[in-house]
């Protein structure tokens, strides 16, 4: 004689907490537990304060006095701005500079400390911790070698028997000499990653492209380059932002100067907004440049799915 049993709700409950989806829902509520009070402090303290800039944009406000709506009056003035397209002259320059530099920077340094050498986790760590220092204290530093009265650039070059420079107080040398300071605070991070990136690639690869009579060059033209290609698309990517949003190696070494021959986006929305009280019309120039990094963004994602490298 078979004997059924009819489930009570309580049955069914307790089957539902002890099967796969009641541990899954316990894990998940358990997890946002956590997580749930640090991401909401993570959206209030950026989603907000975007959103209220976004407003702040189309107004004409110093802080203070009640602010004057003026629609997208700052976005148009902005357009005409000679500070503000000399300021874009020069990030546009230092962005041009820098990520090719960084990237092609971290690829031989990445290479050279892939190989099998004693002392290689000395190097690997001095290549590493100028990236860890903070830019502020970079720019001090920096601030002593290329001084043009007592700095060690110029004594080298005098011991070189070549001429002594200006470097930082020459408006048509400083842009390059910001460039070159910001390629050794951030060269580490591109050879990180592209080191993880060569240590990734299938060993056979390699092997097989050797074993065929390739040459050196060819095995990294044809194999190594394009198992790079996904951590390129993500290091110009994140390079890019990097120098459109350069500020503080800036502010501690030239203050945009000499002539305004260093002022870019960012330290001329930091004058608008924090030296002038123009708070709308910094919110707008903030603003235009978060979409033109947007686009730019895009520009490179989009490329890299075009010729197969899918990054994100």
């Amino acid at each position: 004689m078979a004997l059924t049993f009819a489930a009570t709700p309580r049955t069914q409950v307790a089957s539902f907490k002890k099967g796969p989806r009641g541990r899954a829902a316990r894990r998940n509520l358990t997890g946002w537990a956590f997580a749930g009070p640090a991401t909401l402090i993570v959206i209030g303290l950026s989603i907000f304060p975007a959103v209220w800039a976004f407003f702040i944009s189309r107004a004409k406000w110093n802080g203070i006095a009640p602010a004057t709506q003026v629609g997208w009056r700052n976005y148009q003035l902005l357009v005409k701005d000679p500070d503000m397209i000399a300021a874009t002259k020069h990030t546009l320059l230092l962005t041009a500079l820098f990520v090719p530099g960084s990237i092609i920077l971290g690829i031989v340094i990445a290479i050279a400390l892939n190989q099998k050498i004693r002392l290689i986790g000395f190097y690997r760590t001095c290549i590493f911790v100028p990236y860890v220092a903070s830019a502020a204290a970079t720019g001090i530093l920096a601030g002593f070698v290329f001084n043009p009265q007592f700095g060690v650039a110029n004594d080298v070059l005098r011991h070189l028997g070549l001429p002594q420079q200006q470097f930082l107080e020459n408006p048509h040398q400083a842009i390059y000499i910001i460039c070159l300071i910001a390629l050794w605070g951030e060269v580490g991070f591109t050879t990180v990653i592209y080191l993880a990136a060569l240590q990734d690639i299938p060993r056979d690869l390699v092997e097989a492209a050797r074993m065929d009579g390739a040459s050196p060059w060819r095995v990294f033209r044809h194999v190594t380059l394009p198992e790079l290609r996904p951590v390129t698309v993500f290091a110009a990517i994140w390079q890019t932002i990097t120098a459109m949003q350069l500020f503080d190696l800036i502010y501690t070494t030239t203050r945009g100067g000499p002539l305004n021959s260093t002022q870019t986006i960012v330290y001329y929305i930091y004058e608008l907004a924090f030296q002038t009280q123009r708070l709308g019309y910094g919110a707008a120039a903030a603003y235009l440049l978060f979409i033109v990094t947007l686009l730019l963004s895009l520009l490179v994602i989009w490329y890299s799915r075009r010729r197969g490298s899918e990054v994100f």
